[in-house]
This record gives C-alpha cells, structure tokens and sequence, in this order.
C-alpha cells in the first residue's frame, strides 16, 4: 500500500467516527497535558530552589551546632538551642587555609514595634560586618552594620525590604527608631530583595550587631550558625575537614564524633533537588495512570473498529491485500490517533504551566526534554494499545469476513 493511500484510509476511517475518535484522543490529552505540567513544575521548583540558595551566597559551609545522625535529624538540644558554637571559635576558624571570610550569626523571633505604632513579628539576626559578604546581601539605602558598632554594642538595625514596608510603608526608614524587644535601635540601612528560600523570607529580615543580640536582647553567649565562605570551591572538602579536625581539638570531642555539623551547600541542593525529584516523579507517576486509560481507550476502540470494518478488511484480502499491508493500516490509525493527542495534550500542558507561573507565581520550566518525552509515550502507548488490535485484523480469514454480518 502507498503511503499516500494509507494515510487518506487512516483519516477517513478516523472521520467517520468523529465522536468516537474525539474521546479516545482526549484520554491521551489528558495524560500527555497532566505528565508535561508535573514535570514543568517540578523542574521550575528545582531551578528556582537552585537559584535562590546560590544566591545566598557561594562556596559556603554552614556550622550548625549540635550532631547529625542518619535517620534523626539534628540532636543534642537541636539547631538553635544547641550551645556548641562560641565566639571564639570563629577565631579558630580564620586561621585555617582556603578560608576567606566567617560569618557567626544568632535569629531569633521579636514583636519590632516602629515609632508610628506599626508593628511585626519579624526573624531578627545578630551578625557581624562579614555577613554582606558570606551570604551575598546587598544594600539598596543606607550602610551596614561595622564593626566598631558591632564591637560597642550599637543599638543599629539593617532592615530587609519587607520588614521595613511593614513598619514604614513608603517612608524612608534611614534615621528613624524601631523598638525591638522594647529595646530601641536606630535605623542605618535598608537591605536590597533577596526572596524566598524554603520557608525563610529574606526579605523580612532584620539585622542587628552580633553582640548587641547576645547580650542585649537574647542574653546568650553562643551561636546559631557560622557561616564560612571558601576562598575556592575546589577547597571546599579539605576545608570541611580541617574546620572538623580543629575545632573537635578545642571543643576536646572526637573529631569522628563532633559537637556540631557541616553542611555545604553542595548538600542542601542535593537533597532538596532529591526530594524535588521524587515528589516529581510520584506526580508524574499519577498523572500517568490516565495515559494507561487512554492507551486502554485506543486499544478498546481499535477492536471495535476492527468488529465493523470486519467485511471490508475481507473484502481487501480478497482482492489481494496482504496481512501487513491490513496490520500496517489499523496500527497506523492507532499511532496518528496518540500523536494528535500527545500534540494536542503538550500545548495544553505547556499552557497549564504557564498559567500557573503566572498566576499563581509558581516557577515552572517546560523543558525540551518532557516534549520529546511526551511524544515518545505517546508514539509508543499508540504502537503497544495498536498492536493486538492490527494483528487481530491481519489474521481474519477473508472467507468468514465476507460472510460476517
């Protein structure tokens, strides 16, 4: 058979059951259009994940105190109440090689209360002047915190842009008193945007001098985190170890057993992306059940087709139409029917992910990727559902096929 002729057989038979072919195509609609927007949002969330913790800064390692055992988590009192990490240690840290900048640091939660009555509850951090240039923060007005005001106990506030919206609105914050904890702090500076990462808002933010946060409004003598930029990411492990090896020296603990964690972050993308992977994957998987029912949709209307036309497909083996010839047409019709509908179901999927980047300000990234990956399932559900119902019709004996009513 011409290829000509077999694709004009194919279309004629699809149009003659116009309702018939529109539902079984939108089967394969759904599940192509649910695979693409899954994937888009999975592989938008991890771009934009991966984007906003490089953003905070690059070739870093995050001291957390307290130990890390597989299968439970941060132990030892837990992150943040932990009190293995001092300020002296940071002086340890700086004289180890590859090291380029520290960066201890101490959140806490306060009511900031601003001198026109608005209030916030705002995660307030105690740094040092290292911190702008650790975790990349920019400043759009004002100064940061320097450090003689850090060594003087200065009552100063950076503020992040969010944070300073909430108590001044349009006002310009420079100058202007807050109180945090009761206590007042002048205004100095205004952070620039920075987002979202995970469930902390860096933009509601507000800094403070390291040591003015321990000993005025938290009255603690540890910290929560040390931050530790690398002067090289080719450095970054052998860092890692001499920080472990050092520091379990001072705190006199087994440097295979310390009294806090390291992590890169290397091993916060990892993981995350990891996580992002597999909840893709699982919604992929769901959303592929529906591909399962279009297939079986196919094939159900394949033999169907193949039931009605069973005098037709005798009629053609009888005037010399071979089985391939008979077993090429009805699984060409099964093939371009999953390819109309993969077709149809990208663009509705790629328009999905774009409605919901847009609306709902989700990140997504329809991929080239998840395209030539719909087009293979689809091209492959069409032969495996198509099959059985072209052998079928290949096999029939043109004598009972003549004679079947």
């Amino acid at each position: 058979m011409k290829f000509k002729d077999l694709f004009s057989e194919i279309f004629i038979s699809l149009l003659a059951n116009k309702v018939r072919s529109g539902l079984t195509i939108l089967g394969i609609v759904i599940g192509i259009a649910s695979v693409i927007a899954m994937v888009s949002i999975g592989q938008g969330a991890s771009n934009q994940i991966t984007k906003s913790i490089e953003g905070l800064g690059s070739n870093l390692l995050n001291i957390i105190p307290g130990t890390l055992r597989p299968g439970v988590g941060i132990v030892s009192s837990g992150r943040g109440s932990a009190q293995t990490l001092k300020n002296d240690d940071v002086e340890v840290i700086e004289k180890i090689d590859g090291v380029y900048r520290v960066s201890p640091e101490v959140s806490r939660r306060f009511q900031i209360i601003g001198i026109n009555g608005k209030n916030t509850n705002s995660t307030v951090f105690g740094v040092t002047e290292n911190y702008p240039i650790v975790r990349n923060l920019n400043i759009s007005s004002g100064v940061f915190i320097s450090e003689s005001q850090n060594r003087s106990l200065a009552r100063v506030a950076v503020l992040g842009p969010q944070a300073a919206y909430d108590l001044f609105g349009d006002e310009d914050p420079i100058g202007k008193v807050i109180k945090i904890n009761k206590i007042n702090f002048l205004v100095i500076g205004v952070a620039a945007p920075r987002g979202s990462v995970g469930f902390v808002n860096y933009d509601d933010i507000i800094y403070v001098p390291l040591l003015t946060m321990q000993k005025v409004l938290a009255g603690i003598d540890y910290l929560t985190v040390m931050a530790v930029k690398v002067e090289s990411k080719d450095l970054i492990n052998q860092v890692r170890d001499d920080i472990i090896y050092n520091l379990s020296i001072k705190h006199r603990v087994d440097p295979q057993n310390p009294d806090f964690t390291i992590a890169s972050q290397e091993d916060i993308l990892g993981t995350l992306n990891q996580v992002i992977a597999t909840f893709t994957i699982f919604l992929a998987s769901i959303a592929g059940i529906s591909l399962l029912v279009g297939g079986i949709g196919i094939m159900n209307m394949m033999l169907t087709s193949v039931t009605e036309r069973t005098r037709e497909i005798g009629l053609r083996k009888a005037i010399g139409a071979k089985e391939r010839d008979i077993s090429l047409q009805f699984l060409a019709e099964s093939v371009v029917l999953t390819l109309i509908g993969g077709i149809i179901g990208i663009i509705l999927g790629s328009l999905i992910a774009i409605s919901i980047s847009y609306f709902a300000g989700i990140s997504t990234s329809v991929s080239l990727f998840s395209i030539i990956l719909a087009f293979g399932v689809s091209t492959i559900i069409g032969i495996i559902f198509g099959y059985y119902p072209a052998r079928r019709a290949s096999k029939l004996n043109p004598i009972e096929a003549l004679r079947y009513e």
